[in-house]
């Protein structure tokens, strides 16, 4: 599995795993401990570059999309 761009961080260290009691995905940053979680499993195309890789994430504070493929993030 690829490393994407923390989006607190803008590190090269985010990367995701299935929660076994809840099975939602979970996106968790090595960098700076930055977690959130993927608030449902549809992926949306992208503004920025086209591609069918925008998913919601949500954390303690904030629910935003963010793209997997060109790491921009947008609010809801």
């Amino acid at each position: 599995m690829a490393l994407q761009i923390c989006p607190k961080c803008k590190e090269n260290s985010f990367t995701w795993f299935i929660n076994g009691k809840s099975h939602l995905t979970v996106w968790s940053c090595f960098n700076c401990d930055y977690e959130a979680k993927e608030s449902e499993s549809e992926k949306y195309i992208c503004e920025n570059c086209g591609n069918k890789t925008k998913t919601k994430l949500k954390d303690k504070e904030t629910e935003y999309f963010w793209c997997s493929d060109c790491n921009t993030t947008s609010e809801l």
